[in-house]
């Protein structure tokens, strides 16, 4: 069976109360012979559906299932190209700013890279047809990819090109309003002081520091996400 064929089934007896709650499942070595897979297939199974919340991992314990599962929002980032095109709307960008540049102090402390480390700063805009979409600033870390510095963003967005050569492991994202200021405000066609969705992404590979982007949307904008 499958890593997935073994989820499903230890899902089923959960939900089944074949496994009650607060009860031990049996041992990986157990399920691997009653399953007739390996122990590394059942234990990536067991792993995911600890992170989904619904089992509990010890060393030495054993795998418990959990008495309350914890249920866990699944968000996708997807591409702002694909976003926009989901909506029926051709997908339009523009480079607005490319500038090499010493990292800002605020900068330096967020991504824990040195004070004054060269970055390369850029501004964009995406386009739902004619209509403003998303107004984005993003820092990347040349010394983390050199090969930033000889990217071209006339055509297409810094994540895109992100996307294709950098696998991020690790990722922070915060969700926060803002005030419009003034770049934004010109760019969304909104007011300064207006309240803005924003999102901000850190991304790293491995202990690298890689990206900080700020994403502003334009009024109106909803994301939406399912339990």
């Amino acid at each position: 069976m499958s890593y997935r064929d073994i989820k499903q089934v230890v899902l089923d007896r959960i939900h089944n109360k074949i496994w009650a709650p607060d009860s031990l499942l049996p041992s990986e070595i157990d399920l691997a012979a009653e399953f007739s897979s390996t122990r590394t297939t059942v234990n990536r199974a067991l792993r995911e559906l600890a992170e989904e919340g619904y089992l509990e991992r010890k060393r030495k314990a054993g795998t418990r299932v959990l008495n309350a599962p914890v249920r866990k929002a699944q968000f996708a980032i997807p591409l702002i190209r694909d976003e926009i095109s989901e909506t029926g709307a051709d997908y339009r960008y523009a480079l607005v700013e490319r500038a090499a540049m010493p990292a800002p102090g605020w900068l330096s402390a967020r991504m824990n890279i040195a004070q004054g480390c060269e970055v390369l700063y850029l501004r964009c805009m995406h386009y739902a047809g004619n209509a403003p979409f998303q107004y984005e600033t993003r820092w990347i870390v040349p010394d983390s990819i050199p090969e930033v510095l000889e990217a071209d963003f006339s055509c297409s967005g810094p994540n895109d090109w992100l996307v294709q050569k950098v696998p991020f492991t690790n990722l922070e994202l915060s969700f926060l309003a803002t005030k419009a200021d003034q770049p934004v405000a010109e760019f969304l066609d909104t007011q300064v002081g207006e309240p803005i969705f924003t999102t901000e992404r850190i991304t790293w590979l491995r202990s690298k520091p890689v990206t900080l982007a700020k994403l502003f949307f334009a009024p109106g904008y909803r994301m939406t996400t399912h339990l």
